[in-house]
C-alpha cells in the first residue's frame, strides 16, 4: 500500500504505572501475571476480550495433550493447577486419564480413555494411559478468574483492552501504548511481557519483523480455525469405528473434508452429547486481514451444509444433533517468531540439549523423551525489559510446531511471569536477571519441575540417563544425519 497518512503529532494520557505490565490474558499471559503476582510482582494484566485463556477458553482449544512421560509428570506447575482446580469444582467437566494412571499397565484405564483423541499411548505394548485432559471452557474461565482475583493486591486487570503499540526508549521497551473505550492511553512498566501470541509488540520494537510467512502448505503452523460444537450426538459409535475401522473412519473424513472445503474432525468433549469440530485451513496467516475474514466466513458458512451431510451419513452419531455453539474467537496457530537471545532448532530435540537457563523440562508433542526450553528464546535480541512467552517464542519452523502448544504456553508464560518478577526485585533487567532465582523459584515454591535441582525427580533423571536422553532413538539420529551431525 503505497498511499501514507500523517498521522498529527498529539499528547496521550498515561493510565497508570507499574512494576510487570502483562499484554495479553491467554495462557501464557494469564500464567506469567498469576506467576509474577506470587512471586511478589506489581502486576497490569491487560486483555483485549473480556475473559482469560485465549485460544484455549475462547477459541475451544479443548484438548491439553501429553503432560507426562512414561509414568513422571513433567508438566506441572499452574498447568496442573487447572486440572486441580476444575476437578474440585467441576469434576464432569474435566476427563481424561489421573496421574496415578499414566504409563502404567491398566487396560481397563486404556479402554475407558481410548474412545478420547490423545489419551492412550497405542504406540507402547502395552497401550498406556497419558496426562491428556479435556476440559470445558466456561468452566475454566471462571477458574482463571479465581486465579487472578487470588492475587488481587498484587494484580490489577484491564479488560477490552488492545496493547497496540510499544514505549520504546534507549534499546528497552519503557511501557505500552493501548486502546479502549476510554480512547487512547499508555502504560509504563519496568518489564513489559509481550503474551500477544503474535507479536503485536515486539514486532513493533525494531526493523525485524519475524519470519511470519508461509511456511509450508502441510505445515501446521500457517493454519487458522474456527471451532464449533454439537449438541444431541452420540459419539460411541463414531469412537468404534475410529478404534476398530481405521480406514474407514479415514475415508469419511475425508468425505467430510470435501463437504467442507476443509479439514475438520469431529471429536469428542468428555461431556454427553456435545462434539467438538476442530479445523484447520490451510495456507492462512493469522495476522491478515483477509485471511482472518475468510475463516470466519468459510467455517460458519459450512456448518450447516456440513451437519446436514453428517445426518444424512452417519445418523447414528448425529441423528438429533444440533448446532450448539460457535467459538467466539478465531483459531490460530502460528504467525510471527521471535528472534531470542536463543534459538530453539529441531536439533535440540534430537541432541537433547542442556541449557544453563532452561525454565521449563516438557514433553512437547511427538517428542520422545522431555525436552529442555531455555529463557533466551523468551528474550529479544534487539530490545531489552521486555520477555515475550507464548507460541512465539524463537524457534525455527519445525523445532515451533511442539513449543506452541497449549502446555509449552502455559510453562513459559510462568517462568517469563516469575523473571519479571525477579528482575523487578532485584533491580536487573529481562536480560541480565539473576536466572538461577528464577529457576529456584520456579522448582521450588511453583511446582515446576527442571533438570540438575536439588529436589529433581531422581528415578526421572535415573531413566532419562538409562535411554541417553532419547538420543539414541532412531528418530533423533535421522535428524542429526539430515543435518550432517555426526556423533
Amino acid at each position: 500500500m503505497s498511499k501514507m497518512y500523517m498521522e498529527p503529532a498529539t499528547s496521550i494520557p498515561v493510565y497508570d504505572e507499574c512494576d510487570i505490565l502483562v499484554v495479553g490474558g491467554g495462557a501464557a499471559g494469564h500464567s506469567a501475571a498469576v506467576a509474577a503476582a506470587r512471586a511478589g510482582g506489581k502486576v497490569i494484566l491487560m486483555e483485549r476480550y473480556g475473559y482469560f485463556g485465549g485460544d484455549v477458553t475462547g477459541g475451544y482449544v479443548l484438548m491439553i495433550p501429553t503432560l507426562n512421560w512414561k509414568e513422571h509428570s513433567v508438566i506441572r506447575g499452574i498447568q496442573e493447577e487447572w486440572f486441580t482446580r476444575l476437578n474440585a469444582h467441576a469434576p464432569d467437566t474435566l476427563i481424561g486419564p489421573d496421574l496415578k494412571y499414566v504409563g502404567k499397565d491398566v487396560p481397563y484405564i486404556c479402554n475407558k480413555y481410548r474412545a478420547y483423541e490423545g489419551c492412550v499411548n497405542e504406540r507402547t505394548d502395552p497401550m498406556t494411559p497419558l496426562r491428556t485432559l479435556y476440559i470445558e471452557p466456561t468452566e475454566l474461565k471462571l477458574e482463571m478468574d479465581d486465579m487472578i482475583l487470588e492475587q488481587k493486591d498484587n494484580i490489577k486487570v484491564l479488560l477490552h483492552a488492545w496493547g497496540t503499540k510499544p514505549i520504546v526508549e534507549d534499546g528497552k521497551c519503557k511501557g505500552v501504548i493501548f486502546e479502549s473505550k476510554e480512547g487512547r492511553k499508555a502504560i509504563y512498566a519496568r518489564v513489559v511481557i509481550d503474551a500477544t501470541g503474535d507479536g503485536d509488540l515486539y514486532g513493533q520494537c525494531t526493523d525485524y519483523h519475524g519470519e511470519c510467512g508461509i511456511l509450508d502448505l502441510d505445515h501446521r503452523d500457517n493454519q487458522t480455525a474456527l471451532v464449533w460444537r454439537v449438541g444431541g450426538a452420540n459419539f460411541e459409535p463414531m469412537a468404534r469405528m475410529r478404534i476398530e475401522q481405521p480406514k474407514v473412519f479415514m475415508r469419511y473424513i475425508q468425505d467430510l473434508w470435501k463437504v467442507a472445503g476443509y479439514k475438520t474432525i469431529p471429536f469428542s468433549t468428555g461431556r454427553s452429547g456435545i462434539l467438538w469440530f476442530n479445523n484447520w485451513l490451510l495456507d492462512k496467516s493469522c495476522i491478515n486481514l483477509d485471511d482472518i475474514r475468510e475463516t470466519e466466513f468459510t467455517v460458519r458458512q459450512s456448518i450447516r451444509p456440513i451437519l446436514e451431510y453428517c445426518k444424512e451419513t452417519l445418523p447414528e452419531v448425529f441423528k438429533d444433533a444440533y448446532l450448539y455453539d460457535v467459538a467466539p474467537q478465531l483459531g490460530v496457530r502460528l504467525s510471527r517468531r521471535l528472534d531470542g537471545e536463543k534459538y530453539m532448532t529441531y536439533l535440540d530435540f534430537a541432541c537433547n540439549t542442556e541449557f544453563d537457563d532452561v525454565i521449563a523440562w516438557t514433553q512437547c508433542g511427538g517428542s520422545e523423551v522431555p525436552v529442555e526450553i531455555p529463557y533466551g528464546c523468551l528474550v529479544p535480541k534487539q530490545i531489552d525489559n521486555l520477555i515475550c512467552p507464548g507460541r512465539h517464542i524463537s524457534a525455527d519452523a519445525e523445532a515451533i510446531t511442539p513449543l506452541q502448544l497449549i502446555p509449552q504456553c502455559v510453562q513459559t508464560g510462568q517462568a517469563a511471569g516469575v523473571a519479571a518478577a525477579v528482575a523487578c526485585q532485584d533491580g536487573t533487567t529481562a536480560k541480565t536477571v539473576d536466572i538461577k532465582k528464577v529457576q529456584a523459584i520456579l522448582c521450588e515454591e511453583q511446582d515446576v519441575p527442571l533438570p540438575r535441582q536439588a529436589n529433581t525427580n531422581k528415578a526421572l533423571v535415573e531413566e532419562l540417563e538409562a535411554c541417553n536422553y532419547g538420543r539414541d532413538s532412531e528418530r533423533a539420529k535421522k535428524i542429526r544425519a539430515a543435518a550432517g551431525l555426526n556423533w
